[in-house]
């Protein structure tokens, strides 16, 4: 089935498809791999790609998208492409460059989303992870609202649709909407968000300013030792959701991706196993009923996968808000 009916407005009037296909792999996985399973991404029906210049892996993401427009599969106006600012170019002078760089590694015209990838911002230079002789990260200091300035003038310029942000709490959004002279509001703001961790908040909060939420690690999370704590519970085998999956004859995963998209939440599924990249794409072809919905709500128990740890001693590190 092809996703592209399934799509929300954004508050700027283009639309998003509401599943997604994440990109990221640990370091471990060849980059070749992400040209592969992209292709078959789109070849299955994925039409929302995202990615970002610190998966280090846009080249091939880009090459995947240019090819199935090539072979007649798509149009690049049929795929909905998301790349991130990284923390080391959120100076407003930078912002520009780091798209454009972004743009010539796709070799595509322009970006559907462009987004800040975490408010945190780290020193400018080539090292993604910029340390100090400790191995403590070297931080910058940076005004937001000066970044997303720099953000609504990359969308006049047509250089992306729509701009919006990652990883910010409630406080963060608020300061970019109150902004003087706002041109353009956020048009989602993508967090890790799962049953364990559903957001409920965040989540109204962000659809009373018309701005979506877009779910990452909706499935938990790849255990990488420097990301995530390793004794954590795995969410996919939840007695709960795999009693509502053997219930509708769905895997947990997708079952995890249905509950974000029935409560209005655009939801990436992120997979390098082509199996279950076709199992995703399922997700449109049942319902959960209220009483499976209330089920999955009562899962909730604040359990961050991503703390994204290397920010915190930062003023604008975003998780020691409650939302």
């Amino acid at each position: 089935m092809d996703p592209k009916g399934q799509r929300v407005k954004l508050n700027d009037g283009h639309f998003i498809p509401v599943l997604g296909f994440g990109t990221f792999a640990p370091p471990e996985v060849p980059k070749s791999e992400a040209l592969e399973v992209t292709k078959f991404a789109i070849e299955v029906g994925f039409r929302h790609i995202d990615s970002a210049h610190l998966y280090q892996n846009e080249e091939q993401v880009g090459q995947a998208i240019r090819s199935k427009i090539a072979d007649g599969t798509v149009k690049r106006e049929d795929v909905f492409y998301t790349s991130k600012l990284w923390s080391t170019s959120l100076r407003p002078e930078l912002v520009r460059p780091a798209l454009e760089k972004s743009l010539n590694n796709l070799q595509l015209d322009y970006v559907d989303l462009y987004i800040i990838h975490f408010p945190v911002a780290l020193k400018p230079g080539e090292a993604l992870f910029p340390k100090d002789e400790n191995g403590k990260p070297i931080f910058d200091s940076v005004d937001l609202c000066r970044t997303w300035e720099a953000l609504e003038k990359c969308k006049d310029a047509g250089l992306t649709k729509s701009i919006g942000v990652s990883n910010f709490n409630h406080k963060q959004l608020e300061k970019i909407l109150n902004k003087p002279r706002l041109k353009y509001k956020p048009v989602c703001n993508q967090v890790e968000c799962h049953p364990y961790l559903n957001q409920s908040k965040l989540l109204d909060f962000c659809k009373s300013h018309d701005i979506v939420l877009v779910a990452y690690g909706a499935l938990g999370s790849q255990r990488l030792k420097e990301w995530v704590n390793p004794n954590l519970p795995f969410l996919l085998e939840d007695p709960v959701l795999s009693a509502i999956a053997k219930k509708h004859k769905q895997t947990p995963a997708v079952v995890a991706l249905r509950y974000q998209i029935q409560r209005g939440v655009v939801v990436l599924a992120k997979s390098y196993n082509k199996k279950r990249i076709k199992e995703n794409i399922q997700v449109f072809d049942f319902e959960l009923t209220p009483e499976d919905m209330k089920a999955i709500d009562g899962l909730n128990s604040s359990i961050r996968y991503n703390e994204l740890l290397l920010g915190v001693g930062h003023p604008e590190y975003p998780f020691f808000e409650e939302y």
